[in-house]
């Protein structure tokens, strides 16, 4: 089973990671919650997707459909909360981190790494300039900040130990090919997707079906002559 562990991220770090490296510009549009079923919209750069997420005993589940940004822009408009951030890759041996700078609703600098196993998860041991672990705190997922807000997030000093860690992991990956902006969004979206598997219900709002969220889109849809 898939698993993501997620860390702070100071500050300092993550601008200096921001002037070394591109990253990819992503937000996301959160529908108040069902009991067995969510829906978000997920944009990054121009590449917009409506994404239906089914929650059971046994698990989560999604199915994501591509959309225009016409469509996305228009269904963005009708969600109840939204984040931004930039998000950028950094290869740690191994593995790849993805660091989020967020924009929106405030500053916030978080690192994940995505893993194909638990055993592999546990396994890991984050580098110095990873900050404390929230993986386990719901108040972090993506969905609990765009409808809820930024937690109280405490303060994240920077070491000499993790400014030599994150200056070497940066000229490690200097001397390696870098990952395209498809293969970051990729790896982002499988990122995001594992995260949000574990969220559970957050509002109990105003109630918007599946088939309506459909239907909008396929009414944005541009017609054929």
């Amino acid at each position: 089973m898939s698993s993501i562990r997620v860390f702070l991220l100071a500050s300092g770090l993550a601008r200096l990671i921001e002037r070394e490296r591109a990253g990819d510009l992503v937000r996301h549009g959160y529908f108040p919650e069902h009991p067995v079923r969510s829906t978000h919209v997920q944009v990054i750069g121009d590449i917009g997707h409506l994404v239906l997420a089914s929650h059971s005993a046994k698990g989560s589940s999604e199915d994501a459909t591509e959309i225009s940004p016409a469509q996305a822009e228009a269904l963005l408009g009708l969600t109840a909360g939204q984040i931004e951030y930039l998000s950028i890759a950094v290869d740690i041996g191994n593995h790849v981190a993805t660091i989020q700078r967020f924009v929106t609703p405030g500053p916030l600098d978080l690192v994940s790494v995505a893993f194909k196993h638990d055993k592999a998860a546990g396994k890991f041991q984050p580098p110095a300039w990873f900050g404390p672990e929230i993986s386990d705190d719901p108040s972090y997922r993506l969905r609990a900040i765009a409808l809820a807000g930024l937690p109280s997030v405490p303060a994240v000093e920077v070491s000499n130990a993790a400014l030599h860690g994150l200056l070497d992991a940066l000229h490690n990956h200097d001397q390696e090919a870098e990952p395209s902006p498809t293969q970051q969004a990729q790896g982002q979206a499988r990122s995001e997707a594992s995260f949000d598997a574990e969220e559970t219900q957050e509002l109990d709002g105003l109630t918007i079906e599946d088939s309506v969220i459909r239907d909008l889109a396929r009414s944005l849809q541009p017609r054929g002559r």
